[in-house]
């Protein structure tokens, strides 16, 4: 009997992604299966270069798994002929250069789709490949700022604030993953390969959606102020991050059931059908008193006996949890979705899989994120029958990037 499939098997990828939108695209892409190599400039991708940061190397471990490494100059006519040679055998190129940049080198979507009909070409981007905002630098600040994400973060009295994690990246990244899927999809039905393209502000546009609701339900030309850990349009009580005796807990009610049996942890039971809370609406009219109502009971607890409790009542909740325990997380280890590595460059870490789950494939096999060029004699020996003589020679010439010498 032979061996299940994963869901991407046969379907070759060219990661030139850099950073963090296009290499989680791709990154997904390997864990489902597909041959990714990852193509970097002979000094490496900028990722790589954080590795003189304490820590800084860990993201492209993280993102890297299970691609094959390649460094081709592809300003250079000879890396540029070898990099060609590959996009006609692949099914996928995946870049977030600036726009423009690839048609610069003549290697953009019009010139590559001429040439291999059936690619995907996925390219992202922070504002898109037009309109006015084109050319402007994006970074994941930046376009949290440009999106309005920052605005609506942060409390009333304090300045915008951007979101601890790098969630414009990732997000464009999702979106990517989702289109380049979408298009092999099509191409099963009309065997042509096509041009698609995410903008990180364009992904991040809809998580505003409860402040953008309270935008149009309240005054018109005032902008609806920064809410802390209130419900972002102030129409959900309870709602908040509250004082737990050792840290925080977060707790959200959505249903009046919910309502109920958290009266019923906190031992006010009396409440239950109290006018002031009957209702969200209620209780939201009545949110200073909820807040303090919920704060003095949780404010007596630890962690874990707030979680024990709300859990034993049915009630969503969870701890304000150190990024330290978020990796020892036993669920996430139990599921395969975090696993402690020992990493051959950066050390024993712990690194994830995938979070695509689909039933009846196979998990991923784990490889550590490839060093800078490792798979230069797999890719272009074997998959192009370049001999060691004339890679040697492209290198001398400056199409390739240094020489892998080994773990």
């Amino acid at each position: 009997m032979s061996a299940p499939q994963r869901p991407l098997d046969g379907i070759l990828v060219l990661d030139l992604g850099h950073i963090y939108q296009a290499p989680y695209c791709a990154f997904l892409m390997a864990m489902a299966g597909a041959t990714v190599i990852k193509i970097e400039p002979p000094n490496g991708e900028p990722l790589r270069r954080r590795a003189a940061v304490a820590g800084g190397s860990v993201p492209q471990a993280m993102l890297n798994s299970n691609k094959q490494g390649l460094s081709i100059d592809l300003k250079n006519p000879k890396g540029r002929e070898i990099f060609l040679r590959l996009v006609d055998r692949a099914d996928v190129l995946i870049e977030n250069f600036s726009p423009g940049a690839m048609d610069r080198l003549g290697l953009g979507h019009e010139a590559l789709l001429k040439r291999n009909p059936r690619l995907i070409y996925a390219a992202g981007s922070g504002y898109g490949q037009t309109g006015p905002d084109r050319d402007r630098l994006a970074m994941d600040l930046t376009v949290q700022a440009a999106v309005g994400m920052m605005h609506t973060t942060g409390f009333p009295d304090g300045p915008p604030t951007k979101a601890g994690p790098t969630v414009c990246d990732f997000l464009g990244g999702t979106h990517l993953y989702g289109a380049v899927m979408t298009a092999l999809f099509a191409r099963e039905r009309t065997g042509k390969g096509t041009f698609v393209e995410v903008a990180m502000q364009d992904a991040a546009y809809s998580t505003l959606a409860s402040a953008i609701g309270m935008h149009f339900g309240g005054e018109r030309g005032k902008a609806p102020p920064r809410t802390g850990n209130s419900h972002a349009g102030l129409a959900m009580a309870p709602y908040n991050v509250y004082r737990a005796s050792d840290g925080w807990i977060a707790i959200i009610v959505v249903t009046e059931g919910h309502w109920d049996r958290l009266l019923r942890a906190m031992g006010q039971e009396a409440l239950i059908g109290d006018e002031r809370f009957r209702s969200n609406a209620d209780r939201v009219k009545h949110m200073a008193e909820v807040d303090g109502l919920v704060t003095a009971w949780t404010s007596r607890h630890t962690r874990a006996e707030l979680e024990e409790l709300t859990r034993q009542h049915g009630v969503p909740a969870a701890p304000v949890r150190t990024l330290e325990e978020v990796l020892e997380d036993p669920g996430m280890h139990e599921r395969g979705m975090l696993r402690w590595v020992d990493h051959p460059e950066v050390g024993r870490v712990v690194l994830p899989s995938t979070p695509l789950r689909l039933e009846g494939a196979p998990p991923p096999d784990f490889a550590p994120s490839p060093f800078l060029n490792q798979h230069e004699a797999e890719v272009l020996g074997g998959m192009l029958g370049i001999e060691e003589a004339e890679r040697e020679a492209l290198r001398a010439a400056g199409a390739l990037g240094p020489r892998f010498s080994g773990l």
